[in-house]
């Protein structure tokens, strides 16, 4: 992704996940802004925006990271928001195996107590392993995990599949945990 489309990305990235607040946006329950409020408040914010320029971001994103409503006039993040939102996921029932990539530093920590949400409101997993380990690799020396989530659906976790394929869950104990490389 060229410079311009890259630094747009992740400002809507920051806006629509994080902090709506710093350009005076509000999201609605689900996440949902229009765009032309968006491009609006990123201008009285000092941010040169476009509708055009929001679009091919959309468009051009390898991991699908923003959605576009059906009527085309409304964008939210298709997941990894730390603000409040329902993205009105219905339940789904995953493969027997999803992967979660980190940095080997986490390792440790993480086989003793599981995957956490942070300050998000959702444990991201991947469907297969190079997702996991170009996740993992953002954060420092990648590992990749091991997720047994049919045996995490039948003791009643539940799983949610974002707008772009991310696999989402609450929360991974460790005994459904292991390494993979």
């Amino acid at each position: 992704m060229p410079g311009p489309l890259r630094s747009t990305s992740k400002f809507l990235s920051y806006v629509l996940r994080h902090r709506p607040d710093e350009i005076g946006l509000t999201l609605d329950d689900e996440g949902w802004v229009a765009i032309d409020t968006l491009v609006a408040a990123a201008r009285d914010g000092g941010r040169e925006l476009t509708r055009e320029l929001v679009l091919e971001v959309v468009r051009t994103n390898d991991q699908q990271r923003f959605r576009i409503s059906d009527d085309g006039m409304r964008i939210r993040a298709s997941q990894g928001h730390s603000i409040k939102v329902d993205l009105a996921l219905e339940e789904a029932v995953p493969p027997d195996q999803l992967f979660h990539g980190t940095a080997d530093r986490n390792v440790d920590a993480i086989m003793v107590e599981g995957l956490h949400r942070q300050n998000r409101q959702h444990v991201h997993l991947s469907k297969d392993r190079a997702t996991a380990r170009n996740v993992g690799a953002r954060h420092g020396r990648p590992v990749v995990l091991l997720v047994d989530a049919a045996a995490m659906q039948a003791a009643g976790h539940r799983f949610h599949l974002s707008d772009n394929g991310v696999w989402l869950t609450a929360h991974v104990p460790p005994e459904f945990l292991a390494r993979v490389d």
